[in-house]
């Protein structure tokens, strides 16, 4: 029996809508036991492709009608290299689906600094451990709970990736290592940094910034010695109780919790406009921690957490050997650097002539007058400005309204 051109159009709107997707009982449940293994195959019966060029190999699958959680090999661009990560991504029900403009979220990996290459292994042993080996076998990750009477794994409702035992009792959980993400629910504590990434598409870690907790505040930090502060959200106070402190992200607010124990009364928080979908944080490469909430058209920015006076605030802004200015960006010798983009200041400039460690003696530091290293002065100690105390060449430091220090590395023959 034939069919009508209706059905055979119906019929290829399924195919395109589900093209490349798994059968359903391949990875739709959240839950995996002992001694299973997933191997990242150059098979595309079990991968889903999105049209901005990510591609996924879901392992793990939270089944709701609604943007959901999943885990599994994660790849953008080339996918010459992949993380095993946990992405948010638009499901029907028991497929990822991969029409529209909703791209998968990352929001956690564990080998960014370790990519693997197709033909990677995740096993989840029999003792417990659960290890990604790359394609030549090398372990690139592991969770090391080998003999900690891990009983299972667990991709739970609020996208942590859990180890449980048998009294389901939590032995390991992705929340507990945060990358450069934090999704509703999920507390950042004291000890605990995110670091963003270098680039959307380069995943290792920019280990310049961070974002972290004390006792008594949250703070954004060039990661210097000691690390230097551009940004600080605290309370106003004396810690009281034994509690960690922390950070959680909330429908509607960003909030610190010091001695409150009420999810309702922070002792400090930031409004952001409340949630019609699901939604996340993440520290970008530029310095800012943005909200971003996913709508029909994609995902969209609808906070930043950091706000500042200027943009000059931000260490990074004007990339390496920029000096930022009332927002501008500027060199600190048109002679010796070069900007790299004239329509992307933040990339920064270059030298003119390279610097080289075999040539240092024609090499030499100089002050830059009204120029200053942080926003936050009081973070600076033992910096003297007086170039008289010091040969010449010393750094020196001082106050421009709005500013932040880049680079203070000159070119050989300056002086």
């Amino acid at each position: 029996m034939g069919i009508s051109l209706t059905q055979s159009l119906l019929l290829c709107f399924l195919l395109l809508h589900y093209v490349h997707l798994p059968s359903a009982d391949t990875f739709r449940y959240p839950t995996a036991n002992l001694s299973t293994s997933w191997t990242n195959s150059p098979s595309l019966d079990d991968s889903v492709y999105f049209s901005d060029g990510s591609m996924v190999k879901p392992i793990l699958v939270r089944r709701r009608l609604d943007p959901s959680f999943a885990c599994g090999f994660f790849c953008n661009g080339t996918c010459d290299s992949y993380l095993f990560a946990i992405f948010i991504v638009q499901t029907d029900g028991a497929y990822i689906t991969s029409v529209g403009m909703v791209f998968p979220q990352v929001v956690w990996s564990a080998n960014r600094n370790n990519p693997v290459r197709i033909n990677s292994i995740l096993q989840l042993t029999s003792d417990g451990d659960f290890i990604l080996k790359d394609a030549d076998g090398t372990i690139a990750w592991s969770t090391n709970t080998a003999g900690k009477s891990v009983a299972g794994l667990n991709l739970t409702d609020m996208g942590n990736l859990v180890l449980f035992d048998h009294n389901n009792a939590t032995v390991w959980q992705s929340f507990d290592h945060p990358t450069d993400s934090l999704v509703p629910g999920q507390k950042l504590v004291a000890g605990q940094k995110l670091i963003p990434s270098i680039s959307a598409t380069n995943w290792t870690q920019l280990n310049l910034l961070s974002f972290s907790v004390t006792d008594e505040r949250a703070v954004a930090s060039v990661e210097s010695s000691p690390p230097q502060v551009y940004y600080e959200f605290k309370f106003y106070g004396r810690k009281k109780n034994r509690e960690q402190t922390y950070v959680i992200l909330q429908n509607g607010s960003f909030a610190l919790f010091a001695n409150s124990s009420k999810p309702s009364q922070p002792d400090v928080y930031r409004s952001i406009p409340e949630a019609l979908s699901v939604h996340y944080i993440r520290f970008c490469p530029d310095g800012h921690l943005r909200v971003y909430e996913m709508d029909t058209d994609g995902w969209k920015q609808v906070a930043d957490l950091l706000s500042t006076p200027n943009e000059c605030f931000y260490p990074i802004v004007c990339g390496n050997y920029g000096i930022c200015s009332n927002g501008q960006c500027r060199s600190p010798s048109t002679t010796y650097f070069k900007q790299i983009n004239d329509t992307q200041p933040n990339l920064g400039f270059s030298e003119t002539t390279p610097l080289s460690c075999e040539d240092s003696l024609n090499h030499s530091f100089i002050k830059l007058n009204d120029t200053t290293y942080s926003p936050l002065l009081s973070d600076l100690k033992n910096v003297d400005l007086d170039p008289s105390k010091g040969k010449k060449g010393k750094f020196g430091f001082g106050e421009v309204q709005g500013g932040l220090f880049k680079e203070l590395l000159l070119q050989s023959g300056y002086f």
